[in-house]
Parts: structure tokens; C-alpha cells; sequence
């Protein structure tokens, strides 16, 4: 055996043997539930999204060993009223992962990756799902399930032939948005620009570009922008508060030129 695999499972059985300790020994680690913990895991999760936003592979090992823990404790819950334990869970990850792969473990043959997709979202329906778009998590931030949402339908064809004719679509709610900002109304205003929103997601996923990261960079840009233009004024002798517009379009660029 691959001596980095053996302390692999040497690591993940220690892992077991303490989160036993804790959920026995532990004030806290006793008191958690399944409900108690979820908040606390998507906060884990956002953690991983960020240290991987920022390409911090330190940051990143830890989260991922903060991701792990809380899987491992769910199972360790679920165990205490034997509804399954995390024998039952890498045992049914490990047959869906060989029923999902026929290409892989039968003899189903994919050429690309889009038929692996496509092959994915039909096996599912086999399986009992009684739609594709089942396994988008109600609970998902908007931006993200749009993409999700689009990305199940195109995996059964149901999507456009080419990128520009989702940009045409774009332009077309575009001009549906601004006759309802001219007509005034704010529920078609709210409708309309939903409608954008969910077009540009389409474009985006198109032209191969995470919307939700690529948003979360832009907001990261501007903020480290706008603390530098913080400091510009302060430095002046001022606030940013204090600036007219000009003065703040002035700090501006020069914070841009500065990152």
C-alpha cells in the first residue's frame, strides 16, 4: 500500500476515535444536533469558498479539515438513534460513484465531458428522481442556483445553440426592463430585472465564467479599492466623507493605479 494512503486511513480512523471522545467527554460537542450544527457547517463552507477565492492553500487545508469534521459529527449523531452511521455513508457514496460512472465501471462509452453530464443527469431519473432539477438545494443563494438551475437543464438539451443567442436574450430583457422602469410599476420592475439576472447567469455559465466567484472577486476589488481611497483621504488630512464626487473619482484612480 502507498504509504501516504495507509496514514490516510491511520489519520481518518484517529479522527473517528476522537470525534467518539468528544461527543462522549465534551460539554459542548454532547449538546450539538443536526439543527444545531447547520449554521455553523454553510459558515464552514463560505470559509473553503474563501480560502479558495483567494488561492490561500494554507487556509485552505484547514478548511477542508473544518468541512470533514462536520460530516463526521453528522454521522456520528446519526449513529446514536442507528439511523446510519459513516460506514453507511462512504459505502453509498462509493456505489453511487460506480453506478453514476458507467463509462468508468461499465460499458457505457462518453467522448467528452458534456456526455458524462448528460449520462449524470439520466441515471438520476433512473434512480427515482422525478426531475433533473431535484438536486439544486432550495436553500442555495439565488445567483448560484440560477446557475445550477440552467446548468441541469442544458444537461438534457434545453438550452440555446450558441453564446450570442443567450446575449440576444439578454439585450431582449434588457429592453423588457427599462419599459417597466418607464411604465413605473414595481412588481414588473422586480420581475424584469430578475429576468436580467437570470440571463446574464446564462451568459456567464456560456462563456465558461463562474458568476458567483467572478461577483465575489469584483466585490472584493471594490472594497480593497475603497479602503485605499479611505486612506488617500485620510492622508490628505480629510475623510472620503468630506469628498464631493470629483474629488472622490480623483481617489479613485488613483487607488486603481496603486492595485
Amino acid at each position: 500500500m502507498n504509504p501516504r494512503r495507509e496514514q490516510a486511513l491511520q489519520a481518518f480512523d484517529r479522527l473517528l476515535t476522537i470525534m467518539d471522545e468528544l461527543r462522549e467527554q465534551c460539554p459542548w460537542d454532547k449538546a450539538q444536533t443536526l439543527d444545531s450544527l447547520r449554521h455553523l457547517t454553510i459558515e464552514e463552507v463560505y470559509e473553503l469558498g474563501d480560502a479558495i477565492l483567494d488561492n490561500d492553500l494554507t487556509e485552505l487545508r484547514k478548511e477542508v479539515g473544518d468541512v470533514l469534521l462536520h460530516l463526521v459529527f453528522y454521522a456520528r449523531i446519526a449513529s446514536e438513534t442507528g439511523a446510519f452511521d459513516i460506514a453507511d455513508v462512504l459505502e453509498s457514496l462509493n456505489e453511487k460513484l460506480v453506478r453514476r460512472h458507467p463509462h468508468i465501471y461499465g460499458d457505457f462509452v462518453a467522448g467528452d465531458e458534456e456526455a458524462v453530464k448528460a449520462n449524470w443527469e439520466r441515471i438520476k431519473l433512473k434512480e427515482g428522481k422525478k426531475s433533473v432539477l431535484e438536486g439544486v438545494p432550495r436553500s442555495l443563494p439565488a445567483l448560484v442556483k440560477a446557475y445550477r438551475i440552467q446548468d441541469k437543464a442544458h444537461g438534457i438539451g434545453f438550452d440555446w445553440n450558441h453564446a450570442e443567442e443567450v446575449l440576444e436574450k439578454v439585450r431582449e430583457e434588457q429592453g423588457e426592463l427599462a419599459q417597466a422602469v418607464a411604465e413605473g410599476q414595481a412588481a414588473p420592475i422586480e420581475e424584469e430585472f430578475g429576468d436580467v439576472l437570470f440571463s446574464w447567469v446564462n451568459y456567464a455559465r456560456w462563456i465558461q465564467v463562474d458568476p458567483e466567484a467572478a461577483l465575489e472577486r469584483a466585490n472584493k476589488k471594490f472594497m480593497t479599492r475603497f479602503r485605499r481611497m479611505e486612506s488617500l483621504a485620510e492622508a490628505e488630512g480629510s475623510s472620503l466623507s468630506a469628498q464631493d464626487f470629483d474629488n472622490m473619482n480623483r481617489l479613485w484612480d488613483l487607488a486603481k493605479k496603486e492595485m
